[in-house]
């Protein structure tokens, strides 16, 4: 792990000795504590957090992946009560796979409980949990992606506080894919899933604080219920900004790269092709046994955060993405191209898995359709690019930071 957050950390180490002064420099709403800690005085307090929780994303020693005070540790330096840790997918440290069983803990330096939301008993949190405090504090990182899921926890959390009258302080965060929007809005009659829950493209181009509000202002928390809820902004980001992640945000997503390329490389988790995981560069790379490739091959392993990867201990051949430039990525958005070069290469009547998994990604049918058919990436994205202005314009009311 602190080879992987290395990666993250040296660029974020490089734009620091570069001068970067403090009035330019992306202030995150965690450090504003000036802002909130007057909101939780004299009252219990649960947060919504996970290793990403870092006031101020403050590297200490980027070789060594120490950083500085997590969220938790500052609310109990202030004397603030906080009685329970919310934590989502993948766990409160974050090394969980995908989807996992994760068990409720404590927190070994503090004592708090840790209520895992991924415990096998739904994603909501339970009746004691909620009487157990009276504002829920939200810090934590997302990559601005529909099917990533910690977006859907929020949702949950703000539902079960809309429907107990509790309170919510959200500190936002920067989207590091918050520069653009692309992909369908979900078809929610359809495909509403576990890792697609509300009417919003591929890439919603939001952070949690905006997206936040556009729950409340559309009415999306069933009965017409609203939630209490306080955003605490970023200072000196806009949607351009182009913000570096000091730490995989989960753990397939080890470096920038994966997190840019993850909105066209995910759609191989509803097929029969790896995409790395059991790699240790996930979602930059993909392939097959029975693929022709290009001379590139790799072979997933059990591992930490991969347990059980597609195709595993198999060689696959199949395409290299490592050393694509940060900037063609961004140009290109969505890319089906791979996953339609994949589904010719392999030629597999097997390919899309029948559990319908890439319906759900996609959150409409006829992407798939489209793909069978023989339909080109471009046919296929100007089909959903009515979507992307309808979705750009309803938002417009909920940004808190300038497109």
């Amino acid at each position: 792990m602190k080879k992987l957050i290395a990666l993250f950390t040296m660029v974020l180490t490089a734009l620091a000795c570069s001068g970067a002064s403090e009035d330019t420099r992306v202030i995150l709403g965690d450090e504003r504590s000036d802002v909130y800690m007057p909101m939780l005085e004299g009252k219990r307090v649960a947060i919504f957090s996970n290793m990403s929780g870092i006031v101020g994303d403050v590297v200490v020693d980027a070789e060594n992946g120490v950083f500085g005070p997590h969220l938790l540790d500052l609310l109990m330096e202030k004397g603030m009560n906080v009685k329970a840790i919310f934590s989502p997918e993948h766990g409160f440290r974050g090394d969980a796979d995908a989807g996992e069983h994760v068990s409720s803990s404590t927190d070994p330096k503090t004592g708090v409980p840790i209520l895992s939301l991924y415990g096998g008993k739904g994603y909501s949190p339970s009746d004691e949990a909620m009487d157990s405090f009276d504002v829920l504090v939200m810090d934590i990182q997302d990559v601005g992606l529909r099917y990533y899921t910690y977006y859907i926890t929020m949702y949950n959390l703000m539902t079960a506080c809309a429907e107990k009258g509790k309170e919510v302080v959200l500190l936002d965060r920067p989207n590091p894919n918050g520069f653009y929007v692309d992909g369908p809005i979900l078809d929610t009659e359809n495909y509403s899933s576990g890792i697609g829950r509300l009417p919003i493209p591929i890439v919603h181009g939001m952070t949690l604080g905006e997206l936040a509000q556009m729950i409340n202002g559309e009415g999306w928390i069933p009965g017409g219920l609203k939630c209490d809820l306080k955003v605490v902004p970023c200072l000196n980001y806009g949607h351009q900004t182009r913000y570096d992640l000091i730490m995989p945000p989960s753990p397939n997503l080890k470096d920038m790269r994966a997190i840019y390329l993850y909105a066209s490389t995910c759609f191989f988790e509803g097929t029969e092709v790896s995409l790395g995981r059991g790699t240790d560069h996930p979602f930059e790379m993909y392939g097959h046994p029975d693929m022709k490739g290009s001379g590139f091959s790799f072979t997933p392993r059990s591992m930490p955060g991969a347990k059980s990867p597609v195709c595993m201990d198999q060689e696959c051949h199949g395409r290299d993405l490592r050393d694509m430039p940060y900037e063609e990525i961004w140009a290109n958005g969505i890319n089906l191209e791979y996953i339609i070069d994949a589904y010719h290469d392999l030629n597999s009547e097997s390919f899309f898995l029948k559990n319908g998994f890439f319906n759900l990604l996609t959150g409409v049918s006829w992407v798939r359709e489209m793909i069978e058919a023989g339909n080109t990436a471009d046919e296929i994205k100007a089909r959903w690019q009515d979507d992307v202005t309808a979705f750009k314009a309803q938002r417009k009311p909920y940004l808190l930071y300038a497109e």
